[in-house]
């Protein structure tokens, strides 16, 4: 039996995955956390086999909690489930320790498939993944600007790069004006980029945004 934590701060998407992954004989849900703390506190207690872990945390950024967890137990698989597409952070996960990284929108059997392979000491590498990897040796790319954004950097870089006001971005993420304009500055000199329209210009380039 493979014993997993789900880490996601959304009650509804724990739920879920519960439901379907006790449809598995072999996959059992032990604990959930909303947050890294509580993700930690589980990790402690040293009674999972697999952590599914999503990048967005209410408190700290996913690569953070990813490197406490492996400080902890170095040898547990966290297998990566991101609402985030694969190309703005699958490699940069893998090199800082994750067994794997899927997307949400995932077929649920891939999903499965991941879990029974990292629980197996293996890395899970999907298609789309392994097209990136691909990508980077071929053009000898190490990291693409973007990836050394946080996540919270890069929804704000994402949203401006479609138009959006920072004022309304600052209300659909609930947000101060001041502290969206603040990873607005932050993004900007990450990327050593000048204006709004040379992130559409980035965000297009690299295929972030259609």
């Amino acid at each position: 039996m493979i014993h997993i934590a789900i880490v996601d701060d959304h009650a509804i998407v724990r739920r879920g995955l519960r439901q379907f992954l006790s449809e598995e004989p072999d996959l059992s849900v032990v604990a959930e956390a909303a947050n890294d703390r509580e993700a930690l506190a589980i990790v402690r207690q040293d009674t999972v086999d697999v952590v599914l872990l999503d990048l967005a945390s209410p408190r700290q950024s996913g690569v953070d909690t990813l490197a406490e967890i492996k400080a902890r137990r170095p040898d547990l698989p966290v297998l990566i489930l991101s609402g985030f597409p694969e190309k703005y952070y699958a490699t940069t996960m893998l090199r800082h320790g994750a067994s794997g990284y899927l997307n949400k929108d995932c077929g649920p059997q891939e999903l499965v498939k991941a879990i029974r392979t990292v629980a197996r000491g293996h890395k899970y590498i999907s298609a789309a993944v392994g097209e990136l990897l691909a990508y980077q040796i071929a053009s000898g790319d190490d990291k693409a600007e973007h990836e050394h954004l946080s996540e919270r950097e890069l929804q704000v870089f994402l949203h401006l790069a479609r138009g959006e006001t920072i004022g309304h971005l600052a209300d659909s993420m609930s947000l101060s004006v001041k502290t969206v304009s603040t990873y607005r500055t932050r993004v900007m000199e990450k990327m050593s980029l000048s204006s709004n329209s040379d992130l559409t210009y980035y965000a297009l380039k690299n295929g972030l945004i259609q």
